[in-house]
């Protein structure tokens, strides 16, 4: 093999990488779909779907259980009927909050 095609070659298995890695990097978002809702303060320590605020990446990164900033994806209009132990109602919320102690 000429070292011009193995240099493409590698040069196009990384691009497929990237790509891939790029697609499973939206999952989250494309995932949550009309039947589905973000659902801030439900989720355990480390069983968050994404967005854990900061000092975190992603998913499975929240600190704590029922953490104000870290949601999960429930099915839509059960959120609010979820219970959060730290949300000032008592049940998860459409939006991040400020914890409450629990």
């Amino acid at each position: 093999m000429s070292q011009t095609l193995a240099t493409q070659t590698t040069a196009a298995a990384l691009a497929l990488a990237l790509g891939a890695a790029l697609t499973l990097a939206h999952a989250p978002a494309q995932a949550q779909g009309a039947d589905k809702e973000k659902c801030y303060g439900v989720a355990m320590k480390g069983k968050n779907d994404c967005a854990a605020g900061p000092g975190t990446t992603c998913a499975g990164t929240s600190v704590r259980d029922y953490q104000g900033n870290a949601w999960k994806m429930v099915a839509k209009g059960t959120c609010e009927q979820t219970a959060s132990a730290t949300s000032p109602t008592g049940k998860g919320q459409l939006k991040e909050f400020k914890e409450k102690k629990a």
